[in-house]
């Protein structure tokens, strides 16, 4: 390893196995995890995103999980303050830390920092929010898809608060919201390193629709019934939430609720796919048999 302190991102596609592949380097290099997941981070959702199990988290200390309400105002800008500042304060007691997550905007704040872009009217984002409110997430993914479709192709679709953000600056400056995007790396005092974790499209979903059972098994239906009041929340136009919420004003039945919630998670997972594409430089590590996983010969190459 180099004397230099380092940060490991664990990146990968929701259900590819990221979180216990992290524990097992964290063991290893016996150090702590940052997550750069930007729903684990709501205590109140703790079925629905998949997060580390009591267990898991009894192994190795875990920093943003559970840590926010989704009653509060948090988004990836005040991540970024956030996360840094505990970086560089658990290097003072590590040489390692470890970075997982497949939230790509919020890991590539870590990584590369986000652009400083100007401030937006309240006039125009009131307009925007109003025509959103009336006519649904539809008239966000329709408008993006028109004025900035390099965007739309690599933006979280479902995500209103990035889709109002970009439509924000678009009309604000007359530019598409990717080519504001400048992609220059903000310096940070640390070096890191991604290690990509990929497998074969058939075992992934498999493994998606596994865990999609396994959640509706553990209660996902009595704790999306137990925010439904809270659904226009943007933490809660989620995957698996937002299903079920349709399924309790009994716009879909419950086999197609399921039925959803399994291929939306696919959806997601293609598009994370393609966000990881960026990191070319990336240890790309294949997961079809754990097993073979030399996790002290990977962790040498960092």
């Amino acid at each position: 390893m180099k004397n230099k302190k380092n940060l490991i991102y664990i990146a990968g596609p929701t259900g590819i196995g990221k979180t216990e592949i992290s524990i097992k380097i964290a063991e290893i290099l016996k150090t702590e995890i940052v997550s750069c997941d930007s729903r684990q981070l709501f205590k109140e959702l703790k079925i629905g995103t998949s997060p580390p199990s009591k267990d898991q988290l009894s192994r190795i200390k875990h920093h943003f999980i559970h840590s926010r309400s989704i009653h509060e105002i948090y988004n990836v800008g005040m991540y970024e303050k956030d996360a840094i500042n505990i970086i560089n304060k658990l290097f003072k007691n590590y040489n390692n830390l470890i970075l997982v997550g497949g939230s790509g905007l919020y890991a590539d704040s870590i990584l590369k920092g986000l652009d400083e872009f100007p401030s937006v009217p309240n006039k125009i984002r009131n307009n925007i929010k109003e025509k959103y409110i009336k006519e649904g997430i539809e008239y966000l993914q329709n408008k993006i898809k028109m004025l900035d479709p390099i965007y739309y192709k690599n933006v979280d679709v479902n995500n209103s608060n990035r889709l109002i953000r970009a439509l924000e600056l678009i009309e604000l400056t007359g530019k598409k919201y990717s080519s504001m995007i400048s992609g220059k790396r903000k310096t940070r005092d640390f070096n890191m390193n991604v290690i990509l974790l990929e497998c074969s499209r058939e075992k992934l979903y498999s493994q998606i629709n596994t865990r999609v059972d396994r959640m509706i098994n553990n209660g996902l239906e009595n704790e999306a019934f137990s925010l439904k009041k809270f659904k226009h929340l943007n933490s809660l136009n989620t995957v698996g939430y937002k299903e079920f919420f349709n399924y309790f004003e009994n716009k879909i039945s419950y086999e197609e609720t399921v039925n959803k919630i399994k291929q939306n998670t696919r959806n997601y997972a293609k598009r994370q796919i393609t966000w990881f594409k960026k990191y070319s430089e990336s240890q790309k590590i294949n997961i079809e048999n754990k097993k073979n996983i030399d996790f002290n010969k990977l962790i040498l190459k960092q």
